[in-house]
């Protein structure tokens, strides 16, 4: 019995050193990773579930918006309710869900852990390494479920046999002398848990009209505040 303690003892004493020097390194590991992940995680989970900040990389939602401004886009809104006419979201690619552009598709889908890591601030900036299908989108939102939908050759609209005022809109569509026209006429229903959404810019945006319904559930967010430029900050 005597014998057992002291063996027990020694080994209590000789494992004290060892846990001691693995607490020491894994403090000096922490020190050094520990704000590095409290960091990405907080703006992984504030980006994911409540807003971010957002550029403007095209023309498309001129002038409305212009390239390089700053946006902040929140996440909030969309969980208890649907997105309203008028409202400017920002959703994922048309390139990873509208069933005809995924069958051009030369490669397979990228995962959401890709296209998360491409769009991580600095990295997104290098546009050539981006699969398209990774991209968001910023457009207006001109109709939502049971709508039925006419747009002209203009990209004028009539929503529910009323013409659509928009004052946002200054570029419509327009025929060359001779006859061609980039836009054209059509009209559609939209689904139940779909909108339909445009540019701003009319003649210069790929929008529903190209690609169709947009899914509520590849919403992201919506626009609410411009933080850059200073001289034009403000509510969207």
């Amino acid at each position: 019995m005597i014998k057992f303690t002291k063996q027990k003892s020694q080994q209590v004493k000789n494992s004290l050193p060892t846990n001691a020097n693995l607490t020491f390194k894994f403090a000096k590991l922490w020190d050094f990773w520990g704000p590095i992940f409290v960091t990405f995680s907080l703006y992984a989970g504030i980006k994911c579930f409540i807003g971010e900040a957002r550029y403007i990389p095209s023309g498309s939602m001129l002038p409305t918006l212009q390239i390089n401004d700053r946006l902040v886009i929140e996440k909030l809104s969309y969980l208890r309710r649907s997105p309203r006419r008028g409202e400017v979201v920002v959703f994922n690619s048309p390139y990873s869900f509208n069933k005809a552009l995924i069958a051009m598709r030369t490669s397979p889908l990228p995962s959401g852990f890709k296209c998360a890591v491409f769009n991580f601030p600095l990295i997104n900036s290098f546009s050539g390494l981006v699969d398209p299908a990774c991209h968001a989108y910023i457009k207006r939102v001109i109709a939502i479920s049971g709508d039925n939908v006419f747009i002209n050759s203009e990209g004028r609209t009539v929503v529910n046999s009323e013409l659509i005022e928009e004052p946002y809109v200054s570029n419509f569509c327009s025929t060359s002398q001779d006859g061609f026209n980039i836009c054209r006429s059509q009209e559609i229903t939209v689904p139940p848990r779909h909108v339909f959404v445009l540019g701003d810019n009319r003649p210069n945006s790929l929008d529903g009209r190209f690609w169709g319904y947009l899914p509520e559930s590849e919403i992201l967010g919506r626009a609410v505040w411009r933080f850059w430029p200073l001289s034009r900050m403000g509510e969207l």
